[in-house]
């Protein structure tokens, strides 16, 4: 006797395979990124010191995630070598964020109809312009979809609560000190209505893109000036986003010592910390 084959029509195979990516994307903590005056700040509640959920790209790009861990590691490493090579071969203004989202665009759609599971992971990559109005927030999906954000984007858990509070109390021009706050005291509330939660710079996993520094943007924030930025009664709380230009001294963000913008442009991909985070 000849069994029949098992047939799924192909709207309800991207259908289960969408339901599966969204469930496990939504288990995960939020992260909200959004402009400040000086640039693109990113904020995660992430206790975690080892595996970050931010990550510098490029000079002026950054890599946001939410989701399975090792496969938005993937992605992240991908886009430094994407990067890096485009950087190399043409010239470094002519990796953007908008290149990369495409690539990002490709590898998660390919994925998403190809394989046998898509990734549960949903990105931004944002770019730092000259000014508020050339900054570029780009937010990918788990199939490949892309979405030209504007101001602010929150994704994981409980993001489209935090979204919809984002499009009331979110505007231009904002201090470090007031989005940082915005941004935790939202990522602190409960989707169930239940008492919010108060989160503390251990909890945090915050960075900046700031359009004022030279060529590399990316900076971690943490340890006392985190804790001074969320405590908003602090005199302190808008102090700059910027290195110790005094040779010797620590950088005033990471508390590692600051780098030399000279050395060989293939190590600038590395991350705002001590050591680097390509591949």
């Amino acid at each position: 006797m000849t069994s029949m084959p098992f047939y799924v029509s192909p709207e309800q195979l991207m259908k289960d395979r969408a339901d599966y990516a969204r469930k496990g994307i939504a288990r995960g903590r939020s992260v909200v990124v959004l402009g400040y005056d000086r640039g693109i700040a990113f904020v995660a509640e992430n206790p975690s010191r080892a595996l970050h959920k931010v990550s510098e790209i490029y000079d002026r790009i950054a890599f946001a995630a939410v989701g399975k861990y090792n496969e938005f590691e993937n992605l992240r490493v991908a886009g430094v070598r994407y990067a890096d090579l485009r950087g190399y071969s043409y010239d470094r203004i002519d990796v953007t964020a908008r290149g990369l989202a495409n690539a990002y665009a490709q590898t998660l759609g390919t994925v998403f109809t190809q394989e046998s599971k898509p990734y549960e992971v949903e990105i931004v990559v944002a770019e730092v312009g000259e000014s508020p109005e050339t900054d570029q927030i780009y937010r990918l999906t788990y199939d490949g979809s892309v979405a030209d954000e504007h101001g602010f984007v929150a994704m994981g858990g409980a993001g489209e609560q935090i979204e919809a509070a984002l499009k009331d109390r979110w505007r231009p021009g904002l201090s470090l000190a007031d989005a940082l706050s915005l941004a935790v005291e939202l990522l602190g509330k409960d989707p169930a209505g239940g008492a919010p939660r108060t989160l503390t710079a251990g909890q945090l996993e915050v960075a900046v893109l700031d359009r004022e520094r030279p060529r590399r943007t990316f900076r971690r924030i943490g340890g006392r000036l985190l804790t001074a930025l969320l405590n908003r009664d602090d005199p302190t709380r808008d102090a700059p986003v910027a290195d110790d230009a005094t040779p010797g001294h620590h950088d005033v963000l990471t508390g590692d010592a600051p780098r030399d913008a000279s050395t060989n442009p293939q190590t600038q991909r590395a991350e705002g910390t001590s050591e680097p985070e390509g591949d």
